[in-house]
């Protein structure tokens, strides 16, 4: 009885269930892990693909990874599961055409990581699937894995972020003497 109790709570913790779905027609692909969804009623969404991190457009396979996507859902209608959003109001959520998980296909490809710092977001299921999908893009050497040491998307923005944090003491000197660079 106990086991069964036990069993019972480990597999209620381990199921994300949605508490929205949303059906739509995909307008604008923004990057390897964005898009737009328009819905029946003509209202635009965000959507930001859950649990995958993809190279931003400045990095190698940026470019590669956004028409990877667009190729497979631009004016194709899906299906977005989500349960929130994030700091941007974007809905983070696993987008779907046809029944075939999109998220998991970008990281299939080896166009996106799997997002381990958000992962405890994810079924354990979809946890596996994930990790073992990018395991076999990287083992087959398959998009970014065909570099010898990509750069992941978290990194390359932190760099971004150092860089500019880096120019800001000169961008305000020059600003405050009133002479551009």
């Amino acid at each position: 009885m106990k086991h069964t109790i036990l069993i019972a709570l480990l597999w209620g913790l381990s199921i994300q269930s949605y508490a929205d779905t949303l059906t739509g027609r995909v307008v604008q692909v923004t990057g390897g892990d964005t898009i737009v969804v328009l819905d029946s009623e003509e209202t635009r969404h965000n959507i930001r693909l859950q649990g995958i991190d993809a190279p931003e457009r400045g990095q190698a396979y940026g470019i590669k990874s956004m028409e990877h996507l667009s190729d497979s859902v631009a004016g194709k209608f899906v299906v977005v599961e989500y349960d929130k959003r994030d700091s941007y109001e974007q809905i983070l959520g696993i987008v779907s055409l046809g029944g075939e998980d999109m998220n998991l296909e970008q990281v299939r490809s080896g166009l996106a990581w799997h997002s381990r710092k958000y992962m405890v977001e994810q079924t354990v299921t979809d946890r596996v699937k994930y990790s073992d999908a990018e395991t076999d893009a990287r083992r087959h050497g398959r998009g970014l894995w065909r570099a010898p040491d990509p750069v992941p998307p978290w990194a390359y923005r932190k760099a971004q972020r150092e860089r500019k944090k880096a120019m800001e003491p000169f961008i305000i000197k020059s600003q405050s003497r009133g002479k551009p660079f």
